[in-house]
């Protein structure tokens, strides 16, 4: 924990300094930015409180001339012929007056600016700030939300209410606009002028905020709205040039478009009343959704629910692996999450002191989460930008961007002899799983920033993929641990696209399922997604176990798909 004295903000300028570069991707990491912030505001109540004091030693030394001049005034040969008078005088103007001008020639601000240059080495990045206005508009589209329910800081689960003004809904528009994508443009400008409209006071006048939210329309295709847009922004600036442009330009589209319908109405028209057979049409099957309508519907609570019948198959119970000693007295508790593919989740199954434990050797170390490459295999940092639609990430081999499996978070990787806890970790998902831990690798701790997630991806290798993890030496994921390690007030889940599950995040439990079958084949349906975070600060942790050790543990068939 970092704490407002010497040594504590030094510790968090050391970790902030650590992982500098993306700093949105991990609100583990923007704690310690808090605490920066809360000794720069400490700083500047000392500078301002040293102004203050100035201030009232000069107001002292005013008033007191004030009234030792107007009584000199009356009388000024008299007052000066007191001899005493005459030398004050002397003394007041050769040495009290360059005494006062040093005191107003006085700069109290250095400790304060010293302090504020050396923090902003440390402060987010302009990427940081781009980053965290892009995870706004991927959760309003994720979730479903207007702009005004972000707006007005009203989001399920919060405790610390935070409005937004008409200036952050402009920077958020202008982000959106900086990536041409004008849908997410119409919506924040227009919630920016919504609110100037309501009496809003802003350093943003109206006449800016219309010329980019009639531009980001038109974009769209809607010219008659443009053009009542452009008209309203020239009642208020008649001289503005682009505007005016744009009017000329905006009339000339609207009279085109409107000869090209007439025109072809009348094409149509001619067709309907003559002889002219029209075919059949065809019977067109509706397609399946796409995975990330499907992907987002689940993030929500929607999309495929599981049928009764299969629902009453699913059980709670007490477990011990198979009469292991370590559970024999007791066992813990495990409930069936999914059927196919086989999901159980184990409660109460890490302790409050392990969570802490494990955060406070992992958040030094946290950087930028690694993905699997598809072409090499190698786990690697995704370079990423944000569409409105699909994340991309940088082929190392050609340079292009490509579709990815787009990840928010920061992770940091621990090994069993760093710490008794992380050892005594590893024993319990062995001893709880019955699968070797010496070729699994190390524990995997990750932490989401804003709007942080995963997007669908599998653990293991595909066929297409034959040198993943080729580096380890150790065969495919056979399975997946996933540790829960605190509690998100709304978003967050972890769903499984292809077959419709769900998994709400739960402080304390674990999730378990096999990426393999034990014919060795990949099990397809365990294609799996982290849900944006909503609100709150999601920390999980992960073991991936392998397939090398596991020939007696869990033995292979004959059979493809077999479970």
């Amino acid at each position: 924990m970092c704490w407002l004295g010497c040594t504590g903000i030094l510790s968090c300028l050391f970790h902030i300094l650590l992982a500098h570069n993306d700093v949105f991707t991990s609100i583990g990491q923007m704690t310690d930015l808090l605490y920066v912030e809360k000794d720069l505001v400490t700083s500047l109540k000392d500078y301002i409180k040293a102004e203050e004091n100035k201030l009232q030693e000069m107001k002292k030394w005013a008033d007191k001339l004030d009234t030792l001049t107007a009584a000199a005034m009356q009388d000024p040969e008299g007052f000066l012929g007191h001899p005493v008078n005459a030398f004050k005088l002397m003394k007041r103007l050769n040495t009290e007056w360059a005494d006062l001008e040093n005191l107003v020639l006085k700069d109290t601000s250095d400790g304060f600016i010293s302090n504020l240059t050396i923090q902003r080495q440390f402060f987010p990045t302009e990427e940081d700030q781009t980053g965290a206005a892009k995870a706004l508009l991927r959760l309003q589209d994720t979730y479903r939300l207007d702009a005004n329910t972000i707006s007005t800081g009203i989001l399920p689960g919060v405790t610390y209410k935070s409005p937004m003004t008409a200036e952050d809904c402009y920077e958020l528009g202008k982000v959106a606009y900086s990536d041409a994508d004008y849908y997410h443009t119409e919506l924040w400008m227009a919630q920016a002028l919504k609110q100037l409209d309501e009496g809003e006071e802003s350093t943003i006048d109206s006449v800016t905020i219309l010329d980019y939210l009639s531009y980001s329309i038109y974009q769209q295709g809607e010219l008659e709205r443009a053009l009542e847009l452009t008209k309203r922004l020239l009642e208020l600036d008649p001289v503005h040039q682009r505007a005016n442009g744009n009017l000329k330009y905006f009339q000339f589209q609207l009279e085109k478009q409107t000869k090209e319908e007439a025109a072809k109405n009348l094409v149509t028209s001619q067709r309907t009343n003559g002889t002219e057979k029209r075919e059949p049409q065809k019977t067109r099957f509706r397609d399946p959704l796409p995975e990330r309508k499907v992907y987002e519907m689940l993030c929500r609570g929607e999309g495929i629910k599981m049928t009764p019948r299969r629902q009453s198959r699913l059980f709670c119970r007490y477990y011990d692996n198979g009469h292991n000693p370590q559970y024999l007295l007791g066992p813990v508790k495990q409930e069936d999450e999914w059927d196919r593919p086989r999901i159980v989740r184990f409660h109460d199954i890490i302790s409050d002191s392990e969570i802490a434990k494990v955060k406070e050797l992992a958040k030094p170390r946290l950087r930028r989460a690694t993905i699997s490459n598809p072409v090499t295999g190698v786990l690697e940092t995704a370079h990423y930008r944000i569409s409105k639609r699909r994340a991309t990430v940088h082929d190392p081999q050609t340079g292009k961007l490509t579709t990815a499996q787009y990840r928010v978070s920061k992770s940091a990787w621990l090994t069993s002899y760093e710490h008794p806890v992380i050892e005594r970790i590893n024993q319990r998902i062995e001893d709880l799983t019955g699968l070797e831990m010496d070729t699994a690798e190390e524990l995997q701790v990750a932490n989401y920033g804003v709007g942080g997630q995963y997007e669908p991806h599998f653990d293991f290798g595909r066929k297409d993929e034959p040198d993943a993890f080729k580096e380890l030496g150790t065969g495919n994921r056979i399975a997946t641990w996933l540790f829960y390690m605190s509690d998100v007030p709304a978003g967050g889940a972890t769903v499984f696209p292809d077959v419709g599950a769900a998994v709400r995040p739960k402080k304390g439990t674990a999730v378990f399922w096999y990426n393999l079958f034990p014919s060795g084949e990949g099990d397809y349906s365990t294609r799996h997604a982290a849900c944006p975070v909503l609100v709150g600060n999601k920390w999980v942790s992960n073991k991936w176990i392998h397939e090398r050790g596991q020939e007696f543990r869990r033995p292979c068939t004959l059979e493809e798909i077999s479970s």
